[in-house]
């Protein structure tokens, strides 16, 4: 154990090190919630993408891949169509968010819509769904820890030395905000991503070598796909892709990257490096889950195939830096969904009725993001055995967003009341199905309660555009709106921010 954990600590004070380094004082609440929007490219496109992967793509998705082949490619496709999105999203929310002062994604919401109702609404939508996630996001880290003591502990005393760990890093998540996370990110990222992607290479090769497992040599069904008569059914694939990429910037804590970076190009050169990264990094660990599947140990218990087919190959060195990767992963992933989550309840819920100063906007997330971090901690050391769950189930919520905020950036009809009945009715239908059929809709063909949640979604929003059309001044309103994006392309930073009264 002095090799793992001693491994794990290093990297720890690693982190820390390059953190008290870049410490500084935020001069406002949108310093805090947003950096400042002073990032570049490679600080972004790293930001993406350890706020993008958890630690879980190592356990769950390792596990997908050695059970179910090359169905959980679907996570790769899915993820490339979302670094797509943030290409097409860069310019009108960037501009939007530089010419208003924009900090969450329910400031985006109240801007368009002119309504500081509906960032309540999307706000709350965005926390209830995310809590399940963050809390599993902390339990995976239970693997790790036991694998890292050599199965001297326990699962649940792996669970709270693992919880223990990520609350004592939302130290500097909480004093730093989002300038910490991201910096943080870039060194997470690069060991998570590219020293996780040279691993993953080096195991792959020595499957191949040592154990003689190929594509070639492995069972049919790994490369079986759902279809008519399946359980999935033929949709399911589909339904998995579509909502996993729309979802992909329904989640607070990856919209709120669209703010932190320093112009419009940084933004879309981000993209440009995230992708060929997702797409490498997806291969090769999905591969590895695939060809692990002639591993007995690794069919026996999937969800550590990470960690045992590292062991075999490289020793207890190995399995050290196959934790430090899986930490690196874990702790960007919970950072980022703290840091929103502190910045929303601040910014939309309290500040959204409340007068408040810069000083106390910051106050309040800091408090607000050490009390969730509290509570997801309490409740990761929980036996909770409904909690993925509650966690697929809010995820068909989150993605209602999709239509109000998709439509909203691009189309100008859309208004607040279709936005208002699309998010919530969409969202009770979507939990509504989750709860009565369990995640399997007869009568769906693989399609998700989520996907029946945006068509009642959509009809309502294009319904209201169409039946309650905008009076002459919220016409002239988003007008103006459309045409500071098109007056602003290729102007970057020197965007003068108007007051954030205009919001709603």
């Amino acid at each position: 154990m002095i090799i793992t954990f001693g491994l794990l600590a290093l990297f720890f004070a690693a982190v820390v090190s390059v953190l008290q380094r870049n410490r500084a004082v935020d001069q406002s609440f949108t310093d805090y919630a947003v950096g400042g929007r002073a990032f570049g490219a490679r600080y972004q496109a790293m930001s993406f993408l350890n706020t993008w992967y958890p630690g879980s793509m190592f356990t769950a998705f390792g596990a997908l891949s050695v059970t179910a082949g090359v169905m959980s490619f679907y996570v790769l496709s899915y993820s490339l169509l979302t670094v797509v999105l943030l290409f097409v999203l860069a310019r009108p929310v960037w501009i939007w968010g530089k010419a208003y002062d924009l900090r969450t994604q329910g400031d985006l919401f109240a801007l368009r819509y002119g309504s500081r109702h509906i960032r309540t609404v999307a706000a709350l939508i965005g926390l209830v769904s995310g809590l399940p996630w963050l809390v599993l996001g902390m339990q995976a880290l239970g693997n790790l820890f036991q694998a890292m003591s050599l199965g001297a502990f326990s699962f649940s005393t792996s669970v709270v030395v693992g919880v223990l760990v990520i609350a004592l890093r939302q130290v500097w998540t909480v004093r730093m905000g989002m300038r910490g996370g991201v910096i943080s990110d870039y060194l997470q990222g690069i060991v998570a991503y590219l020293g996780g992607g040279l691993m993953l290479v080096g195991l792959i090769v020595w499957l191949m070598v040592a154990r003689g497992s190929t594509l070639s040599t492995l069972d049919p069904q790994m490369f079986a796909i759902p279809s008519f008569g399946s359980k999935e059914g033929p949709l399911y694939l589909f339904a998995l892709m579509f909502t996993g990429a729309l979802g992909g910037w329904c989640w607070p804590y990856i919209f709120v990257r669209l703010f932190t970076a320093d112009g419009v190009h940084s933004l879309k050169k981000s993209a440009a490096l995230a992708v060929p990264l997702t797409f490498l990094f997806g291969v090769v660990l999905l591969i590895f889950g695939m060809l692990a599947s002639k591993v007995p140990e690794a069919v026996a218990k999937p969800d550590d195939v990470w960690f045992i087919v590292s062991q075999q190959a490289g020793g207890l060195v190995l399995l050290g830096l196959a934790g430090v990767v899986l930490l690196a992963a874990s702790m960007g992933h919970t950072d980022g969904n703290i840091q929103a989550y502190g910045a929303q309840l601040a910014n939309d819920l309290v500040g959204n009725y409340v007068q408040l100063d810069q000083k106390r906007m910051i106050v309040i997330a800091k408090v607000g993001m050490l009390i969730l971090t509290l509570l997801a901690s309490w409740l990761a050391t929980l036996t909770l055995p409904a909690l993925f769950s509650l966690a697929v189930l809010f995820y068909q919520g989150i993605i209602q967003l999709a239509v109000p905020q998709f439509l909203g950036i691009f189309w100008k009809r859309g208004n607040r009341q279709g936005a208002f009945a699309g998010m919530i009715l969409g969202f009770v239908t979507a939990v509504g199905l989750e709860f009565a059929y369990g995640g399997h809709l007869p009568f769906g063909y693989g399609l998700t309660s989520g996907c029946f949640g945006l068509v009642v979604n959509l009809l309502l929003y294009v319904s209201c555009a169409y039946l309650l059309p905008h009076s002459t001044d919220e016409r002239r309103r988003i007008e103006e709106l459309f045409d500071i994006v098109q007056a602003r392309k290729g102007i970057q930073a020197g965007i003068d921010p108007r007051p954030r009264a205009a919001l709603a």
